[in-house]
């Protein structure tokens, strides 16, 4: 178990949390939800002990290991991804260095001996002769292959990195595991490994997650950060939500009885306390009166932008035509041979593992490279609007934000331009912030304040849903569901991509893709041993080959 006990915390003299009591107990798994800036990462730091405290303190049962998701991502790049996930119990590895230490010395001595009996009897202890497996189990669950098990961490890429650092996280069954944001930079196949993982883990799990649908999966319950206070829910996200909502519902009905019942009581009183037969009950009336009070209903901190993508024109029956498209990068053919034609009410998302292959189609449909072979062609009534997954180059300047939407909106005014900024959460003064300081939600909202103020009829999004709090991912989900226009989307958010689409399109490993027009879930349910055997007949044929 651990707890909070009276903890408070200041930045300067902002209390970010103040006077929290709060339990965390075996067999459980609590989702960690708020705002952006509520305080959710800064708790998990105080939980860890790598902040302390300003005030309270933060118990640990004795004897208990805990486990973190580590957030740098260069810190193990000498090491290899063996030893990285192994770390994971540092005791243990301490213990295996130091055994192998001994071992390898030329004069081994009586001492050596003794010492090496003492660590081999912990190491077994520890199932130490099992470290390695075990190790490799969770590396290729999360799909980090065995061939790169010895490879150094720093010869990996950004996402597989990722993966190696939430193995290491999950190694040796820690008493209790903090995870801040496991799910980003996660393939959805990796994703639903996790999820069945936290199911059926039966330790403490404190999990801050963007990601809805996991939330449900895997939350037995809810700690709702707002205005510096958590508050506890049995329960997944989905029951919170109704259960707060709920909350506000009724105390808000209890408050307008309330006032039914001081408005009788102060018209009685204005009526009769002059009168002297009726003064008693007058009397008695203004100690009922003095004795109601109104709930107190603090208004959340949460803010949802308000998106809504809205055509300037209807889009015709002539949509997008794509022939056999291949494309090789750096030797490795990403795109092979891709072909299909898109009718005016699809909506696509784009899964799969091959990340690559993803933002190199969507690249080429939006003419930023050639494809090596085959064509594509717009129909004339389209036009199209582009969330890319890399805009550095977007923000690299020292433009205001209204100045840059400015120059790319079709009204070249002031007022109305602010308008679509004060929808996204840009109210007055944030509007002279300059683009190159904005934080990674801010330029994830100013580009779909571009792409709203476009008016385009095609929407090309390649995970959007990156660096969005849970309100901002709700509010772009529910305006993709009523755009009426084509949709061409990536994204890892299991719930975004079920609610969104009608049409799925899997990228394999190989450069093929599987096209099916149905809904997320009943993909996965119909079809995911064919694509298994998809991707292992057809990297059978290539080592044929």
């Amino acid at each position: 178990m651990i707890s909070a006990n009276n903890v408070t915390y200041r930045v300067g003299k902002k209390a970010l949390f103040e006077d929290v009591n709060i339990k965390f107990t075996e067999g459980n798994c609590y989702g960690l939800i708020g705002a952006n800036g509520a305080g959710k990462s800064t708790f998990l730091k105080i939980l860890s002990g790598e902040l302390d405290t300003t005030n309270g303190d933060i118990a640990i049962t004795p004897g208990q290991r805990l486990s973190v998701l580590e957030q740098d991502h260069f810190k193990y790049d000498a090491y290899t991804v063996m030893d990285t996930v192994i770390m994971g119990n540092q005791r243990l590895y301490d213990v295996m260095k130091e055994k192998d230490a001994i071992y390898a010395k030329e004069d081994f001595s009586d001492e050596d001996g003794i010492r090496a009996s003492e660590l081999e009897a912990e190491f077994a202890e520890m199932d130490g002769w099992e470290a390695e497996s075990n190790a490799a189990t969770l590396l290729n669950g999360l799909g980090i292959e065995t061939d790169l098990h010895y490879s150094l961490v720093g010869d990996l890429a950004g996402p597989q990195k990722v993966k190696v650092l939430l193995a290491r996280a999950l190694f040796g069954t820690p008493d209790i595991l903090l995870l801040d944001e496991p799910t980003n930079h996660l393939d959805l196949d990796a994703i639903e490994w996790l999820e069945e993982f936290l199911i059926n883990f039966d330790n403490t799990v404190i999990v801050v997650s963007h990601d809805r649908y996991f939330l449900n999966k895997v939350c037995t319950h809810t700690a709702d950060i707002d205005y510096g206070k958590i508050q506890l829910y049995a329960g997944n996200y989905d029951f919170w939500y109704e259960s707060s909502q709920l909350l506000i519902q009724q105390m808000k009905e209890a408050n307008k009885k309330k006032e039914e019942k001081i408005k009788e009581l102060q018209e009685f009183i204005s009526r009769f306390s002059a009168n002297a037969s009726k003064s008693k009950q007058a009397t008695s009336r203004k100690r009922a009166l003095e004795k109601i009070e109104l709930d107190t209903i603090k208004p959340s901190s949460r803010k949802y932008p308000y998106i809504d993508f809205r055509p300037d024109r209807e889009i015709g029956n002539e949509v997008l035509t794509v022939e056999g498209i291949s494309k090789t990068i750096d030797g490795v053919k990403v795109l092979d041979n891709i072909s299909f034609i898109l009718g005016h009410d699809d909506k696509v998302a784009f899964v799969g593992t091959n990340e690559l292959a993803k933002t190199t189609l969507f690249r080429i449909l939006m003419g930023e490279i050639e494809p090596d072979e085959g064509t594509y062609k717009w129909g004339v009534t389209t036009s199209q609007a582009y969330f890319p997954r890399d805009y550095t180059e977007e923000f690299d300047h020292d433009y205001t934000i209204t100045d840059w939407l400015t120059g790319y909106s079709p009204v070249k005014d002031v007022t109305y331009v602010r308008g679509f900024l004060g929808r996204m959460l840009f109210p007055g003064e944030d509007g002279v912030k300059k683009i190159n300081i904005l934080s990674g939600g801010e330029k994830v909202r100013c580009l779909l304040s571009k792409m709203m103020i476009s008016g385009a009829n095609i929407l090309i999004l390649d995970e959007p849903t990156n660096h969005l709090d849970m309100e901002s991912i709700t509010a772009l989900n529910n305006g993709l569901i009523k755009f009426p226009g084509v949709i061409l989307f990536a994204s890892h958010d299991h719930q975004f991509v079920e609610t969104t689409a009608n049409r799925i399109m899997e990228f394999l490993p190989n450069g093929t893709m599987i096209d099916k027009v149905t809904t997320y879930d009943e993909y996965l349910a119909s079809d995911e041993m064919a694509r298994k055997r998809f991707v292992y007949t057809a990297n059978k044929e290539d080592d044929d080959n």
